[in-house]
């Protein structure tokens, strides 16, 4: 079992930047494939980005290519997500997610996480 917890969320106006911070406890992350995930009322969780478990590669959706980078510190057991020039349009609520043992093809083919944080807000004003 992983527990994922989420921090970094807030404030921020159009073109700032932030960096999520996602802690696991219960195992190490070093097996697993991660992910963020975000999500606005009345709206289905959409994809964000995603790592390999040894960083060798990663995956964007469009709207967040070339403004997010996502990274991972194995030994630290976290995994991190910088946001550069932040829209109003990326305010949602950010998920932390781990992939159970899946192929990384699975992954960007859209496989759902076995595991979830609680998620932490981002609001981005105009």
């Amino acid at each position: 079992q992983v527990q994922l917890v989420e921090s970094g969320g807030g404030l921020v106006q159009a073109g700032g930047s932030l960096r999520l911070s996602c802690a696991a406890s219960g195992r190490t992350l070093g097996s697993y494939h991660m992910g963020w995930f975000r999500q606005v009322p009345g709206k289905e969780r959409e994809f964000v980005a995603a790592i390999f478990w040894s960083s060798i590669s990663t995956y964007y959706t469009d709207s967040v290519q070339g403004r997010f980078t996502i990274s991972r510190d194995n030994a630290k057991n976290t995994v991190y997500l910088q946001m550069n020039n932040l829209k109003p349009e990326d305010t949602a609520v950010y998920y932390c997610a781990a992939y159970g043992p899946q192929s990384w093809s699975a992954v960007v083919g859209g496989t759902s996480p076995s595991y979830w944080g609680q998620g932490t807000q981002v609001t981005v004003s105009s």
